[in-house]
């Protein structure tokens, strides 16, 4: 189990929203590992020094790349949900069974892991 982060939760952080800032201190408390796209932190990182909160947050998240193998295999899960979010595509293939995605894009991430038949991963709108 492992709590993945879109754009959306670390724009939730960033604007102190204490229900995404309690999720993550649980989530921390109990040893569960905090994901994220590499991309995603492309979405979300603007001017650092003016980003402390989000920066201290980034040191406890695991940040996945977005290699040449992860780029072809979010490219045919694009394909076959005829999507083009490279961005959401990767957070959706960093999900495994069980893991939670913290999202303000539902719509688009459900119809992601539905196309991975990934039905058991569990989505929180942030």
């Amino acid at each position: 189990m492992a709590l993945i982060l879109d754009a959306g939760a670390f724009v939730a952080v960033d604007r102190d929203d204490r229900r995404v800032l309690a999720m993550l201190r649980v989530a921390q408390q109990d040893r569960v590992p905090i994901r994220t796209s590499g991309a995603v932190v492309a979405q979300v990182w603007r001017h650092g020094s003016r980003q402390a909160r989000l920066a201290s947050m980034l040191r406890g998240v695991d940040v996945a790349a977005l290699d040449d193998a992860t780029g072809r295999a979010v490219g045919e899960l694009l394909r076959a949900s005829s999507t083009a979010d490279v961005v959401d595509g990767h957070v959706a293939a960093l999900s495994r069974r069980s893991d939670t995605i913290l999202t303000s894009d539902p719509t688009d991430i459900a119809h992601l892991l539905a196309t991975r038949r990934s039905k058991s991963t569990r989505i929180i709108t942030v």
